[in-house]
């Protein structure tokens, strides 16, 4: 893309290329390309994702063999064009623009053009950082989420640069570590949660939070730990031009000595990095050395949940980890980290006590439960979708119902049915049913509002909403397997 300065903004040109493999020519004129041509530029990326991927098995490989092996030179794999390339179209089409406001489809016009000044600018170390632009989403307590939107060129260069790095650090990260790493989700969390608390001699959970976390990273710790592994200067210079780029706020550019801002492509991994040597390899050590029972560790991002045999095991931990995390300018969430009686042997000591049900706690949206089958009768554990989220996400689909007001029975029928199919996909666990039921129920009592609305003389009974519900809104589905059917979970 040609740029030229005018009043501070940028102005993109429009003018077409005459490379014939270009797809700026073909957007000025407004027509698709030859079938020809997009199955050659089709082949052409296929062939370009293929290299980067032989590239960064090699070094998977290398890091692999050698545990302590400090990786010198990674820059060029990262300004190659064609990893570049690769990084661009993992990007989000429809992202929010940062602080440049620009946009995936408007880089593509002279993508070519575009990636190869940009490859050239982190040869040079001419590449500059642009401040984070700081947006604010509401987080189900009430509160607000901060929310860092990156500018689009510095998230080619985060998802490349993260691609590289994530190659040598799957190596090295442990089994219960699941949150924001390839091939690992949320459910495979859940599920060996479930299946350690189910299988093990667990009796009491720790749940913790980490409080402000990702605001709170000592980036000079954080430095040192990333230079364990990576010793290419250009690389480590990259990270601190992103940790200092500065955050841009009602029109003012903030600049902060710790913390990395949530949203961006590498902050997730640069939390890992960071969580790995502060909590990870301690946690390991930790119940090898002064555990006296059975300990199972299930850590995603900053939210950790520790199941123990024994009640002392578990306080002493407690108080060992506070040390730990104020070593490197952390705390616990005082409101968020608690120890509670749980699990099988739990249930059973309590009922002895006649002290009733052991406590419940709340991980990656679900409530967990001790309870029994309807069956037999056995002890299980129920997960149930967090009230709190359910209220949320049901106030986000009335406000937005309001803005679709006017809009088609048939327009709003098919978006309501993706939003209430996502929510399956996500809370359709076993023993889940009956909450996501209610969530289709208050779904169908919003829209009826919203068509109430719409004008005065509407007459929208029940038998008539009821026509509309089944039509548009899917019955609750299972969509996730017993966590022991699964397989790969790590405990």
């Amino acid at each position: 893309m040609n740029r030229s300065r005018k009043s501070d903004k940028f102005v993109v040109s429009k003018k077409p290329s005459n490379k014939s493999n270009n797809m700026g020519a073909e957007r000025v004129e407004r027509r698709d390309l030859p079938k020809e041509n997009k199955q050659q530029q089709n082949m052409l990326r296929t062939q370009r994702r293929e290299g980067v991927h032989n590239e960064l098995l090699l070094i998977h490989r290398k890091a692999k063999m050698d545990k302590r092996i400090r990786f010198t030179t990674l820059m060029h794999h990262i300004y190659n064009i064609d990893m570049l390339e690769f990084a661009y179209f993992e990007i989000k089409r429809n992202a929010a623009p940062g602080i440049d406001k620009e946009t995936w489809e408007s880089y593509r016009e002279e993508l070519e053009e575009n990636l190869k000044d940009l490859s050239e600018r982190l040869k040079s170390g001419a590449y500059k950082a642009k401040p984070v632009r700081r947006v604010y989403i509401p987080k189900a307590d009430g509160k607000q989420r901060p929310l860092g939107v990156t500018a689009l060129e510095d998230k080619i260069v985060q998802r490349a640069t993260v691609a590289v790095l994530n190659t040598i650090y799957e190596t090295d990260f442990v089994g219960f570590s699941y949150g924001f790493r390839p091939k690992r989700s949320q459910h495979q969390a859940l599920d060996a949660l479930y299946v350690g608390i189910f299988t093990r001699k667990v009796s009491y959970v720790f749940d913790a939070d980490i409080q402000d976390f990702f605001n709170k990273i000592n980036r000079e710790w954080l430095i040192k730990f990333i230079e364990h592994r990576i010793a290419d200067k250009r690389v480590v210079r990259l990270i601190q031009k992103w940790l200092n780029a500065g955050i841009l706020e009602e029109g003012k550019i903030i600049y902060n000595e710790q913390g990395t801002p949530q949203g961006s492509s590498a902050s997730p991994l640069l939390a890992n990095v960071f969580l790995h040597y502060v909590y990870d390899l301690w946690v390991q050590q930790w119940r090898k050395q002064k555990a006296r029972g059975e300990v199972i560790v299930i850590r995603f991002a900053d939210d950790t949940v520790v199941g123990f045999q024994y009640e002392s095991d578990a306080k002493q931990f407690h108080e060992e980890l506070k040390e730990r995390l104020r070593k490197f300018g952390l705390e616990l969430h005082p409101e968020k980290t608690r120890l509670i009686e749980f699990g099988r042997y739990a249930s059973e000591n309590r009922k002895k006590r006649n002290e009733g049900k052991p406590e419940t706690f709340t991980f990656l949206g679900f409530t967990h439960i001790c309870g029994k089958t309807k069956k037999n009768g056995r002890f299980t554990i129920w997960r149930h979708t967090i009230k709190k989220r359910m209220q949320k996400k049901v106030k986000e689909i009335k406000d937005e119902l309001k803005k679709r007001m006017h809009n088609s029975i048939q327009d709003t029928g098919q978006w309501l049915k993706a939003v209430v199919t996502g929510h399956y996909r996500y809370y359709g666990v076993p023993g889940n049913y009956e909450a996501m039921n209610d969530f289709r129920h208050l779904i169908g009592q919003r829209w009826k509002q919203s068509l109430r609305r719409r004008s005065q003389k509407a007459n929208i009974t029940w038998e008539k909403m009821g026509k509309l519900i089944d039509r548009w809104l899917p019955q609750p589905q299972i969509c996730h397997k017993y966590p022991s059917e699964r397989f790969g979970v790590i405990i």
